[in-house]
């Protein structure tokens, strides 16, 4: 009769993980997509200064301004990609705790909540950078050759 109550906890363990595997899965969706902005960020970047190199004084000025407004953008992306993955890493602790308090036999619903509180307020911010990013992106878009 015993194992087959540590089956069922085992069991009733994987059910509460889940949520949590859930939500690692869509931390795992945007870092995707915040890599991806960063690598067009990146070679942008590496575009703007090899240009710059064979361009005018205004075309230099020109670059210059746009390469301080992709590193701050680039700043935004790396704080978002490090909150995301910290988000991810304490989901993971979040998991194992709830393994390891059912393979002890103890009650450490506490500290799963503060970890889980810990990698939402993490992916929250993550967020928020991301938005910041993009308000930033769109805040200087400029279309058409004469404007500048």
């Amino acid at each position: 009769m015993q194992s087959s109550s540590g089956i069922t906890d085992i069991a009733h363990g994987i059910q509460l993980a889940v949520a949590p595997v859930f939500l690692l899965s869509a931390v795992g969706a945007v870092l995707a997509v915040l890599t991806n902005r960063l690598g067009r960020i990146i070679d942008r970047a590496r575009a703007l200064d090899h240009d710059s190199l064979r361009a005018t004084e205004d075309g230099r000025s020109h670059a210059l301004a746009e390469l301080k407004h992709l590193s701050k953008r680039a700043r935004f992306i790396h704080a978002a990609i490090t909150l995301s993955t910290a988000c991810a890493l304490i989901i993971c602790l979040v998991i194992v705790t709830l393994f390891v308090g059912v393979a002890l036999g103890r009650d450490l619903s506490g500290l799963i909540v503060i970890l889980f509180i810990t990698g939402l307020c993490a992916f929250i911010s993550a967020l928020i950078c991301f938005l910041l990013e993009i308000r930033t992106a769109t805040a200087s878009l400029r279309f058409g050759s004469g404007s500048r």
